[in-house]
């Protein structure tokens, strides 16, 4: 498959707010089950040792109109849940046997419950995470969470859901993630031969895709990118911080790069990015789950941070293993833990000397034109002052 043919099925993908792509996976095999997750971080793993697929559910972004969802929400909260029950007031989310909704914010948790009382056939559970990051509680906690989907997922698919399954999965997540990993790290090393806006679409794509295809994609899109060989810009070099959660339209990444912009790390899709290296395949799968969130994972707003000294490290890593020249504030908005975050890490790098702007978007952002000129008036200022 060609670059443009990878790109062009990722975009289709990405465009299909019907869940074709899931359709289809069921009905190749009768009896298969969808569970959809939300942002952030859900064990995968274990929805895929019960042979099911886990589908990555982003909101509705910027080609959904949202007319039934705005019943049922303040007007000064975020899009997404607006968004995501709009899909699923129409229809859209039929396909689906489940919902996960992973511990972001109050809002979520608030949907969660929602989601229970409009789809009583469907399965649907908050999934809590530790706030103590010791082994012996936070981590037993985590363990007791995670048996709970287990033997939830068990039920719904009248099956058993073995040590030995979840091993498997871990492994195939592991390869996933190493694709992912190598995927970012080409970016950052090459940016102008892997645009965000064409690497935010492989990762979209492997919301509806099983891991094992995905991967595969991830890796015929790099060989195809170092094939082709794009022009290099004098563009400055930043890291993306704040869209965890609700994601930005692509019209916003591609207005970032068009003004002069190279994002070379992000915080975008962390569903697909949570666990920072292998899970080991060995021993207790749910205890390696369980210590590869406490002990290496990603940070983020929405993550409790038991270690104040520790506030902003994990963002000056991103800029220095990146190469970056500055950090790019963009958090949806009314997004509390982003927004409430901000201010500590702009001091951060305040102290580190690292420049750095600031804005909110919503999914549904139309006008581009004054985001594209703040990141443009931004890149040249990085180029400006880092040349006197």
């Amino acid at each position: 498959m060609s670059l443009n043919d990878t790109v062009k099925r990722c975009e289709q993908l990405f465009e299909d707010l019907d869940f074709g792509a899931v359709k289809r996976w069921k009905e190749a095999r009768p009896g298969r089950k969808a569970i959809g997750y939300m942002p952030i971080y859900v064990p995968r793993e274990i929805v895929h040792a019960a042979g099911m697929l886990p589908v990555g559910i982003f909101g509705g972004g910027d080609q959904l109109e949202v007319i039934q969802g705005d019943a049922y929400y303040q007007s000064y909260i975020c899009r997404i849940p607006r968004s995501t029950l709009e899909l699923g007031l129409t229809g859209r989310l039929d396909c689906l046997d489940g919902m996960l909704f992973p511990s972001i914010c109050d809002v979520i948790r608030n949907l969660s419950g929602m989601w229970q009382i409009m789809f009583k056939d469907k399965y649907a559970r908050y999934i809590d995470v530790p706030q103590d990051y010791h082994d012996g509680i936070g981590g037993e906690f985590y363990v007791r969470e995670m048996t709970v989907l287990r033997n939830d997922l068990a039920a719904l698919g009248d099956i058993e859901i073995s040590d030995d399954a979840l091993r498997a999965s871990i492994g195939v997540y592991n390869e996933n993630r190493r694709a992912i990993r190598d995927l970012y790290a080409y970016r950052a090393h090459k940016p102008w031969q892997a645009p965000t806006s064409e690497v935010y679409l492989l990762l979209r794509a492997g919301c509806v895709l099983p891991p094992e295809e995905h991967t595969e994609l991830i890796k015929e899109y790099l060989a195809e990118a170092e094939k082709t060989q794009r022009p290099k810009r004098d563009n400055a070099r930043v890291v993306i911080n704040g869209a965890f959660c609700e994601q930005p339209p692509l019209g916003l990444i591609k207005s970032i790069e068009m003004a002069g912009c190279y994002i070379v790390d992000d915080d975008f899709m962390l569903a697909m990015r949570w666990l920072l290296d292998d899970v080991p395949v060995t021993g207790d799968p749910l205890q390696e789950l369980s210590r590869a969130f406490l002990h290496r994972s990603a940070s983020t707003a929405s993550k409790y941070d038991d270690k104040k000294e520790d506030k902003g490290r994990f963002l000056l890593q991103q800029v220095k293993q990146s190469g970056a020249e500055g950090v790019i504030f963009s958090a949806p908005s009314f997004c509390d833990p982003a927004l409430l975050e901000r201010p500590m890490l702009q001091d951060v790098l305040g102290k580190h000397k690292i420049p750095h702007t600031a804005f909110k978007y919503a999914e549904n952002t139309g006008q581009m034109a004054p985001i594209r000129e703040q990141a443009g008036t931004f890149a040249d200022s990085i180029k400006l002052w880092s040349a006197a």
